[in-house]
């Protein structure tokens, strides 16, 4: 028998065992889809505080090439004023290099945009539908309550920071 012939009908019976058992077990079941459904929230809510720091540091970016385009623009006049033409025509090339910088952190912003609207999509859609209570399991109509509230709030909190970063972006 090979190795991986043997790993994969043991993981075969163990898989068979984890279902035989649920079947006799359901609250177990349930347990896991509660897990299963909280470990999803948090990478969701990992990623959406990863896209909001990077989407901040790409908006810092794109002020800092901001300032610097028009310090080139003032140089470029001045030397314009002063009849240096070669040098003002050097210094308008560079602002078109950095306009095409600041044109490529838009995009890389808009993309950002996108991947947190679609966080926050799979956020919402993840909170809208809780996972069914399990068997046997009552008198937590507070504590669903609570579930509630707490996925209201998260909701909210959401939206709130979406709408900051829409601010900011628009700024």
């Amino acid at each position: 028998m090979s190795p991986s012939s043997w790993l994969e009908e043991l993981e075969a019976r163990l898989n068979q065992q984890l279902e035989s058992f649920l079947r006799a077990n359901p609250q177990q079941d349930a347990l896991l889809a509660e897990q299963a459904q909280r470990d999803r929230q948090q990478r969701l809510l990992h990623e959406r505080l990863k896209l909001r720091q990077e989407a901040e540091l790409q908006r810092q970016g794109l002020l800092r090439l901001a300032g610097e385009i028009r310090q080139w623009q003032e140089r470029s006049e001045r030397a314009r004023g002063a009849g240096a033409e070669e040098l003002a025509a050097r210094a308008e090339a560079h602002i078109a290099t950095l306009m095409e910088q600041g044109r490529n952190r838009w995009q890389t912003l808009a993309e950002l945009g996108e991947r947190f609207a679609a966080v926050e999509r799979e956020l919402a859609e993840l909170t809208a539908a809780p996972t069914p209570p399990a068997p046997g399991r009552s008198g937590e109509r507070v504590a669903d309550g609570m579930a509630e509230l707490e996925q209201d709030w998260r909701r909210f909190e959401a939206q709130q920071e979406l709408e900051a970063l829409r601010r900011r972006n628009q700024s």
